[in-house]
Formats: structure tokens, sequence, C-alpha cells
């Protein structure tokens, strides 16, 4: 079997940036998906679980062609922050992760025809302590709402907000592409 199509499920911009970086030629392609989860799934099975239901919308899959869906949630205190509704919430967040570190984790399936893999990275965030003012101020210029936890670490208050991480950067902003890259070529390529 030659792949010769890939289909990157996602609407991020930040996904399509990232599977660039490859140097694979794709095209995105989106389905509607109810992103719900079983209330007594462990968070950290979240992410690949969500990856996994995008997949499954994909049922008629050419034998040359792998399907790419992702999902990434931020995780504090074995919670997970989700996207902010509105600026109150959005503010909130990042004022539970000022002064502290929390877990990135991002869930990836990749799917063929005849074929499903999932998998799942995690990497650590540490915050410096935010002022009100640089998270108002983030959240005016910036506007979050699209982003899990209320932030991109490739944006402003990434830059001057966080003070290191533990693992991979690529992960953090949505897809861990050093580990796409190597399940792609060990599993479909």
């Amino acid at each position: 079997m030659q792949i010769i199509n890939i289909i990157l499920a996602s609407q991020s911009p930040r996904r399509k940036e990232l599977l660039n970086l490859l140097d694979l030629n794709f095209k995105v392609e989106i389905t509607e998906v109810n992103e719900v989860y079983p209330e007594n799934l462990e968070v950290i099975k979240v992410a690949e679980y969500l990856a996994n239901l995008k997949a499954n919308t994909f049922t008629n899959i050419s034998s040359d062609t792998v399907v790419i869906t992702a999902d990434t949630v931020v995780i504090l205190d074995e919670k997970i922050l989700g996207k902010p509704k509105n600026k109150t919430e959005a503010a909130k967040m990042l004022q539970s992760l000022s002064n502290r570190n929390h877990k990135v984790m991002t869930g990836v399936c990749i799917k063929s025809k005849d074929k499903t893999i999932s998998f799942s990275n995690t990497t650590k965030v540490f915050f410096k302590e935010l002022k009100s003012s640089e998270i108002n101020y983030y959240i005016e210029n910036y506007k979050p709402f699209d982003k899990a936890g209320s932030y991109g670490i490739q944006e402003w208050l990434g830059a001057i907000g966080i003070t290191k991480i533990e693992g991979s950067y690529f992960n953090v902003v949505g897809l861990p592409i050093n580990q796409l890259y190597k399940n792609l070529k060990e599993y479909f390529f």
C-alpha cells in the first residue's frame, strides 16, 4: 500500500502550520464532531479519546489515504481546562495557571483504510506569576477563545509568562510533530 493522500482533519491553523514543517502534501478536511467524552474517563485519556472520536467520522477512506486527527487539552490539578467562553472565564483560567505548572496533552489518531493507531504526548508547562494587567492585556489583544487553557505558547503570554517546559514545544502548540512523523514512517510509509 502506498499512501499518497494525507488528510488533516483539523480546523486549527496552528496544526496546519506544524504539519507543513514535515514537508508533506496534505489537504484539510473537517467533519462535525460533538466533542464529548465519558465523565468517568481519566483526564490523561481524554485527548486521545477525542482524537479517535474525530477519526471515526471518516468511514470511507480509500486505500491510498491516511487521516490525521488531534485534540489538545490543558490539565491543572487533574481537571481539564477547556476553551474559555468569554473574557471572565479566560481571566479566571489564566489566573489559575499563574505561578504554577500544568500539563498539556495532545492526543493524535492516524487512520487508514485498514489500520488505526493513536497516541498521546504530554508536556509540562511552568508559568511565572502573572499580573492581572498582563492577563487583561493578553485577553484584550489576543482573544484566546479558541485555545485550551486560554493561551497560546507561541503568542505574547507564552513569551513573557512561560519560564520553562518539560517536553515538546510543538505538542503545546497543538501537534507533537516528532512523534507524528515517527509513527507515520513506522506504520504507514
